[in-house]
């Protein structure tokens, strides 16, 4: 499927969603002005059809986890092996083949060097790289590209901000809680109570403190593709030092950047660009980025396929393009 059809209440549940992917569907059918069955109806047609799924997953870097850039290159004939072979752990979060299939690019977050010293050991990688991803300044689950409700219909559903982590220590039923939301990001209480052994109140009251100190992220996992867009790339940025901040702060402020991170490495910014097509890239370098003085090198990779973006990978997903 090159795109879906979506009308105006598709793209305002899809808004909805990135903005509390755990929103009741009778809160936002009252924002849309539809009824709740029709929401409830509207996002099983989205999640049947691969454009949206709610996922949720644990911030590595308030939990002192280090979270990581890594760049594999490989052969043509083991790129989507590799690819897939990393988008099967629990550690990792969009993979990306890149380059024709030459190349992977993902991010990890562990607490340790696990994930790099377990990279497939074969003749077919020819080069491997990571870099330690310093100060995110955009998020994906921020990305402009959804945004479709007004500023007061956006308002009506933002949840509470969050109070911070401090004081958080993850229990062994936490990650119990965490391993279902990251199949699901709307798991109803039920469910949750069943994995973890708490009684639902209990369920429901860990998981408002978890997301309340930012430990747990619920999060819109999507398809650019299937949203209209059929051009993705990855950036590596030299940036002059004292600029850094800077160029990080503009780029973040375009509508064409879904993500953008302060890294360690030969290149210190790195950023994924969203278009609607290779023109539209085209013109997204050649005018804006060239713009910024202070860029002095730039590295472009186009995204071939998508084999893994956030949340657990569904099983039927090994193989496809996502």
């Amino acid at each position: 499927m090159e795109s879906a059809e979506l009308d105006d209440v598709d793209r305002g549940l899809v808004h909805a969603l990135q903005l509390d992917g755990r929103a009741p569907f009778a809160r936002i059918a009252d924002v849309l002005g539809v009824s709740e069955q029709t929401v409830a109806r509207r996002y099983r047609r989205l999640t049947a059809a691969g454009v949206i799924r709610v996922v949720g997953g644990l911030d590595g870097a308030l939990l002192g986890y280090t979270p990581w850039t890594i760049r594999v290159r490989c052969t043509p004939d083991a790129g989507t092996a590799i690819a897939e072979a990393l988008a099967r752990r629990s550690d990792t979060y969009w993979v990306h083949l890149l380059s024709g299939g030459t190349e992977i690019s993902c991010f990890a977050q562990s607490p340790d060097t696990v994930l790099l010293e377990k990279l497939p050991r074969t003749g077919r990688v020819l080069a491997m790289t990571a870099h330690s991803l310093l100060h995110g300044i955009s998020l994906p689950d921020g990305w402009q590209g959804l945004a479709w409700l007004t500023e007061e219909q956006a308002d009506r559903l933002r949840p509470e901000p969050r109070t911070g982590s401090d004081g958080v220590v993850l229990q062994e039923k936490d990650h119990r809680l965490v391993d279902v939301l990251a199949r699901d990001g709307r798991a109803g209480y039920a469910e949750l109570a069943r994995a973890t052994g708490w009684s639902e109140a209990t369920a429901k009251r860990r998981l408002h403190r978890l997301r309340e100190s930012g430990a747990l992220t619920i999060q819109l996992d999507y398809s650019p593709r299937l949203l209209g867009y059929r051009a993705e790339a990855r950036l590596w940025m030299t940036v002059r030092p004292s600029e850094l901040l800077h160029v990080a702060g503009t780029l973040a402020g375009h509508p064409e950047i879904s993500f953008a991170s302060v890294t360690t490495g030969p290149t210190n910014l790195l950023a994924t660009a969203i278009c609607r097509d290779n023109a539209d890239l085209y013109r997204y370098l050649t005018e804006r980025v060239s713009a910024l003085d202070a860029v002095q090198t730039l590295e472009t990779a186009p995204v071939l396929r998508t084999v893994k973006r956030t949340g657990a990978l569904p099983p039927q997903a090994y193989g496809r393009p996502a």
